[in-house]
């Protein structure tokens, strides 16, 4: 006898109906009653008494359904075990843009084997190459209409308010979304994430949007462009390597909270173990430490975010 016999066999047992069993296993009514016949001739015994209006157990098959369920059972536990170290062994490659937790391999512990990628690249890139299987996960940001396009799965991971710069020293005090200004870069291929939300954001709160095209939403240049303007400058998420001049300071903005999410990003049709494992251990630690929850004033994201409208 062969295992999916053994789940036919179950299927008609528990329900006493082939219609019912036969929907139950995914395969035709005459199919199946075929190999309830086929298990009967090559076991020489009947399992079941078939009239025109019921199907009952025959002692034969009364005896053989607690072995199959005893069977069935430590095959599906074994295959369980199986997948649990294929999960462990076979690497999920994530890739990032710029915020990564520091203790991400730890924090994903048995549930992955996790392989940070080296290449960080902007937003739309990592989707894509979620999308096409060089990745398996991502932490990027993505618009809803990206999410449905590439095929993928996104799951609020971080809602991050974003802060602005401005000449002075670092305040507490809130700067209004209205006063601050935002830059949008020429270069498109590297920045196209920012320069959409920063242009929805200016739209619908009123800000200031500068054009540069010397790749200055970070770093030297953007500290640079921030003493030119004279005012607060909206800074991007994008992690900056170059440490804050004495002469400039960090405030909060407010009225609204220009939120930045962090999507954990994977291709919608795959189920593997590892995934689902990495995917799950880096949501729970998420809920643990609040990173997805707004701000308790009034925030802002763009119309088109997958997780907050």
């Amino acid at each position: 006898m062969e295992l999916r016999q053994l789940r036919y066999f179950v299927a008609v047992a528990e329900e006493l109906h082939f219609g019912r069993a036969a929907q139950r296993v995914h395969i035709s009514g005459p199919a199946l009653s075929q190999q309830i016949i086929a298990m009967e001739r090559e076991l020489g015994a009947d399992l079941f008494v078939r009239d025109r209006r019921s199907v009952r157990l025959t002692e034969a098959g009364r005896t053989l359904l607690a072995d199959a369920r005893r069977i069935l059972s430590l095959a599906d536990d074994a295959t369980a075990r199986l997948q649990r170290a294929a999960a462990r062994s076979t690497p999920v490659r994530l890739g990032y843009v710029s915020w990564l937790p520091d203790d991400i391999t730890t924090l994903v512990g048995r549930a992955a084997d996790l392989r940070v990628d080296d290449w960080v690249l902007p937003s739309h890139t990592q989707a894509d190459r979620v999308a096409e299987g060089t990745l398996d996960i991502a932490l990027a940001w993505v618009t809803a209409g990206q999410v449905e396009e590439r095929g993928l799965s996104a799951h609020l991971l971080r809602a991050e308010p974003l802060h602005a710069v401005s000449p002075g020293v670092s305040s507490t005090e809130p700067v209004a979304a209205q006063r601050i200004s935002v830059l949008v870069d020429a270069d498109e291929s590297a920045w196209s994430s920012w320069n959409r939300y920063a242009r929805e954001f200016a739209a619908d709160t009123g800000a200031r949007v500068i054009a540069i095209d010397d790749g200055g939403i970070t770093g030297d240049a953007f500290h640079a462009h921030v003493r030119r303007i004279g005012a607060a400058v909206l800074a991007s998420p994008k992690r900056h390597t170059a440490a804050l001049p004495p002469s400039l300071g960090e405030r909060p903005v407010a009225e609204p909270v220009p939120l930045w999410t962090w999507s954990l990003l994977h291709r919608r049709d795959d189920d593997r173990a590892g995934v689902r494992g990495a995917v799950d251990a880096l949501l729970a630690v998420a809920r643990a430490r609040a990173w997805p929850a707004p701000p308790a004033g009034p925030w802002w994201a763009p119309a088109d975010d997958p997780h907050l409208r």
